[in-house]
């Protein structure tokens, strides 16, 4: 099976395309860096020829209202593309609750990438997973400040870019879900909580502070990024991470 596979060459797009090419598929990584441009759509028809799958893993290199215009243009450079050269499946990686955060300019755009792709005549898959646990560093250094990092106390289920790829990987060669598959880790966290886990595994002296407003996890209501009933659970606890 040939496998396309746009933004091959980030987080989870390299380790899906090992993935891929490990089970004998032939998985081709896409990005500017090899002549395609999901958002001109320079050389997508080229990359897209003979492909069998189309995965998306862009992502907007901002998570303010402008990216939702860069999920707008590309989608709808992808589609019209997977359409001309008949592509029999297209995957979209999104986010568990994405749908039930309109308050966040981010997840309102990565849903409206959702409904593009459901709307957009090739058959589709989407795989929703939780957040990484690649990313806990970044999102305690949005709030830090000297010796304090205030985080909301808001429940989050995170799991391993690793485990995500693997749940990619087995979506792109199924038949098209025409709907969503919640993947998530195998743990619940308070957001405060995983952050003092994430500094003590380090030696790291800061104290977290509960602050319900603090970060783009503020404005996250309720336990609306834990998983859903009938999600996928990975087995990767974040001590087992932090220990690799």
């Amino acid at each position: 099976m040939k496998i396309a596979v746009l933004g091959g060459t980030g987080l989870i797009g390299s380790q899906v395309v090992r993935i891929l090419q490990a089970r004998g598929h032939e998985a081709v990584p896409l990005s500017p860096s090899n002549g395609v441009d999901l958002l001109t759509g320079d050389g997508l028809d080229a990359g897209l020829k003979g492909a069998d799958v189309v995965l998306n893993l862009t992502n907007s290199p901002t998570f303010d209202e402008a990216s939702t215009d860069f999920f707008q243009t590309t989608m709808d450079n992808l589609l019209a593309a997977a359409a001309r050269e008949h592509v029999g499946h297209a995957v979209v990686l999104s986010i568990v609750g994405v749908d039930r955060v309109p308050d966040l300019a981010y997840y309102r755009a990565k849903t409206l990438q959702e409904k593009l792709l459901e709307a957009g005549g090739v058959p589709y898959s989407i795989v929703r997973a939780t957040q990484f646990y690649e990313f806990v560093d970044a999102v305690l250094s949005w709030t830090s400040d000297g010796d304090t990092v205030r985080l909301p106390g808001t429940p989050v289920q995170p799991m391993a870019s690793a485990d995500v790829a693997k749940a990619v990987a087995e979506v792109a060669v199924g038949t098209p879900l025409r709907g969503v598959r919640n993947v998530a880790g195998p743990e619940v966290f308070r957001l405060d909580e995983l952050g003092r886990v994430a500094l003590a595994a380090k030696g790291d002296p800061r104290t977290v502070v509960v602050d319900p407003t603090a970060g783009l996890f503020g404005a996250v209501p309720g336990d609306v990024l834990i998983a859903p009933p009938g999600a996928v659970l990975a087995t990767t606890t974040y001590r087992e991470w932090l220990t690799r």
